[in-house]
């Protein structure tokens, strides 16, 4: 059921941050760029692989199904079998949570092996961006992004996509940052049980997509879920965690701490340093930077992961 108020909202369209390489035009508020310098980067709407990547995120590295129909059932889809259904006939997030263990189960979706159509159910986020969205300067936390039509809980907002990097290369680039510097790395854990973990850096800053500009807030509206496609290395994908009205900002909990979907197989953590400018208190050589989610329960800082530089 649509929510009220959808494609009610404009900006004052100047480019396609995207420029075409997105399913729809993803604006930039012209109103809103003589505010700020508007930051230089490459649009990739994919992870690309960067310095230390040991997978390459094109790469087809996952078995397909054999279901030769428009959309994959469980009964007979391998996929389904192996994995679970992640989505329901509206494509939107179902509930991955193991009530025995407490866990998630990981997120796969059918890939370019596979047979079924394009329009499988299961097809999701390898489809990219099919929201309106737009980029916009924020009062005091830089750019951001805001919907321009209703999003239903549960619905696939976009990636947040950039080089996938080394370990080795993302405690560089934090080492080399300043105080003043926009950090964009984000780190994501995931735990498979007996202490095995896998790592995955995804830093935005020279080639990224619209997540980039999605700012940090300790009550989000949109949560973080690693979703594989075609190759083991995750998409970082975005969904909304309640029904989102036109015109609202967008954020998600850089740490991953609310609404995080721990998993069975593959258990999942996250963390980000804020593009914020403010500096606040000091950890180590960093400085933690004031957090202006202005949420009732806002921890005053934004989250920062050291472990990187000490792992």
């Amino acid at each position: 059921m649509a929510l009220p108020g959808a494609w009610d909202v404009t900006c004052s369209y100047d480019q396609d941050l995207s420029n075409g390489l997105e399913n729809v035009v993803v604006v930039i508020d012209s109103s809103d760029v003589g505010k700020g310098e508007f930051p230089n980067f490459q649009y990739t709407p994919e992870n690309v692989p960067g310095p230390g990547c040991s997978s390459d995120p094109s790469e087809i590295t996952l078995p397909g199904c054999q279901c030769h129909l428009q959309s994959c059932q469980s009964e007979q889809c391998q996929c389904l079998q192996r994995y679970g259904p992640a989505y329901d006939g509206q494509h939107r997030l179902l509930g991955r949570r193991d009530e025995e263990s407490h866990y998630s189960r990981p997120v796969f979706e059918c890939n370019a092996l596979c047979d079924c159509s394009e329009d499988c159910s299961n097809r999701v986020v390898q489809k990219g961006v099919s929201l309106r969205l737009c980029v916009y300067r924020t009062k005091d936390r830089g750019w951001g992004v805001r919907t321009m039509e209703a999003i239903p809980r549960g619905s696939f907002v976009c990636e947040y996509a950039g080089e996938v990097i080394g370990l080795e290369e993302a405690r560089l680039r934090q080492l080399s940052q300043g105080p003043e510097d926009m950090n964009y790395i984000i780190a994501v854990r995931e735990y498979a049980g007996e202490g095995e973990s896998r790592e995955t850096f995804v830093d935005p800053l020279a080639r990224g997509n619209v997540g980039r500009f999605i700012n940090h807030s300790c009550q989000p509206n949109l949560f973080m879920v690693p979703v594989r496609v075609h190759s083991m290395v995750p998409r970082l994908s975005l969904f909304a965690v309640q029904d989102i009205v036109p015109d609202e900002e967008l954020t998600f909990d850089y740490s991953g701490r609310y609404n995080n979907h721990t998993a069975k197989i593959l258990t999942s953590e996250q963390s980000h340093m804020s593009e914020q400018s403010d500096q606040g208190e000091s950890t180590g050589s960093l400085q933690r930077k004031h957090c202006h989610c202005g949420a009732l329960n806002c921890t005053g800082y934004l989250p920062l992961d050291i472990t990187v530089l000490h792992s």
